[in-house]
């Protein structure tokens, strides 16, 4: 495996910006269409009254983890430090993935297309930081091996990512996951007030 990786071609042979487009018009939209896709199997089956909060709050989670990696990769250089950050935050997202599935599956059943979105969801975040490794393969190499030097600076992107770009992307991530996640939580939250309500002794006396 190590002669492998040292065998991938530096950088400059990748022809980078057709695979980084791919990741950013391909791979990003198709994430967060599976996000609301997501929300939308979630508000069907009224979570808020079986898993409840708990696994809203493990959603929660999930998003944080990848608004951290994904921001990271639109803002700032690749390098070592950006690719182990994700690293990281892939490895997060999937522990709390894990803890996600396990708890919905002793509260509630869930659907094959539901299963379906979440394998999207569980794949996405891996094939971008393939995706990524492989276009900036020399700071792969300098982590797995030292053969090169990592670069560990935090700096923004010498050629940013167009603004409109961005926009675009921000809106898509207001539409499609944060609003969508803003009124799971409010569901949640609410059915959460009530069962404590009807579970308080004077609702029980009534």
């Amino acid at each position: 495996m190590l002669a492998r990786l040292r065998d991938i071609p530096e950088r400059n042979e990748l022809t980078p910006a057709p695979l980084e487009l791919l990741l950013f018009a391909g791979l990003l939209p198709l994430w967060l269409v599976a996000g609301w896709a997501d929300w939308l199997c979630h508000r069907v089956q009224r979570i808020e009254h079986s898993s409840g909060l708990p696994e809203t709050l493990m959603h929660g989670a999930m998003l944080l983890s990848m608004a951290v990696a994904v921001s990271a990769a639109l803002l700032l250089e690749i390098d070592a430090a950006v690719l182990l950050l994700a690293a990281a935050c892939c490895i997060v997202h999937e522990a709390v993935v894990w803890c996600d599935l396990v708890y919905a599956d002793r509260c509630r059943r869930i659907p094959p297309a539901e299963q379906w979105v979440h394998a999207i969801q569980i794949a996405a975040p891996w094939v971008g930081l393939v995706g990524l490794g492989w276009v900036h393969a020399d700071q792969v190499r300098a982590l797995w091996d030292g053969s090169g030097t990592a670069d560990w600076s935090w700096r923004a992107k010498a050629d940013p990512v167009p603004l409109r770009w961005l926009a675009a992307t921000g809106v898509a991530a207001l539409l499609l996951v944060l609003l969508p996640f803003a009124d799971e939580w409010r569901r949640a939250w609410r059915a959460q007030l009530r069962r404590a309500a009807s579970a308080s002794p004077s609702a029980k006396a009534a």
